[in-house]
């Protein structure tokens, strides 16, 4: 009996910043967890091992650069040397099992790319990364 795989389109995630929504901005996001390995190789091992250790997680935003009240730019100028709490959820519908909403609160943002510019095209602020934090994922 073969098994079926299912997929997560998204198309209209949601993006929180500092509890702004800025998904209506957003034209990327990714949410990278991570556990920072530390070796713990010893005398006798014949390949070396690791164990986790601290988090070091971080979420990548793309957005549209605008000026306008409770938009990008107006939301993240006084966010950068700052921690802040960040969300992403798959779409705008009830956080479920389904649709979990991901958190990293204390995510550290250290730079913001002010213009980002080319003939032709939307300003767009990219790569702006939150780093840290602590994750956390919501299913209700």
């Amino acid at each position: 009996m073969a098994s079926t795989a299912t997929s997560t389109y998204l198309s209209n995630a949601v993006v929180t910043i500092g509890a702004v929504d800025l998904t209506g901005q957003c034209s990327s996001a990714n949410l990278t967890r991570v556990i920072e390995s530390l070796e713990s190789t010893n005398m006798s091992n014949t390949a070396r091992t690791f164990v986790g250790g601290l988090e070091n997680s971080s979420l990548v935003v793309d957005l549209y650069n605008s000026t306008a009240a409770s938009s990008s730019y107006a939301t993240l100028k006084t966010l950068v040397g700052t921690a802040v709490t960040v969300t992403v959820k798959a779409k705008d519908a009830v956080t479920s099992v389904t649709n979990p909403l991901h958190t990293l609160t204390g995510a550290y943002m250290s730079t913001l790319p002010v213009v980002v510019s080319s003939l032709g095209a939307l300003d767009v602020m990219g790569g702006i990364t939150f780093q840290g934090g602590v994750y956390s994922v919501a299913t209700a």
